[in-house]
């Protein structure tokens, strides 16, 4: 990855910042969360995706944000960046 970004192991962060982190991209991605339950649903699921390594969690270092992305999405934010 680009050196403005570091990787965060998602087994690093406790279980409550790696749900809220989680639930945030949910939102974001139109996922249905109507009901919290719904939302507890998708975040098991998402965790599933980190496991098997589908999913990855990036740090912007310069912004000091952090994003859950999938692995390809995270390989095209690299090579943009890369072009730049």
């Amino acid at each position: 990855m680009h050196q403005r970004f570091v990787e965060i192991p998602f087994g690093l962060l406790e279980t409550a910042t790696l749900d809220q982190l989680l639930a945030a991209f949910v939102t974001r991605q139109g996922y249905d969360t109507t009901a919290l339950e719904q939302v507890d649903q998708w975040v098991g699921q998402l965790k599933e995706q980190l496991k098997r390594g589908e999913l990855v969690i990036m740090h912007d270092i310069e912004t000091e944000s952090t994003e859950v992305m999938t692995l390809q999405q995270a390989k095209s934010f690299a090579q943009g960046l890369k072009e730049e």
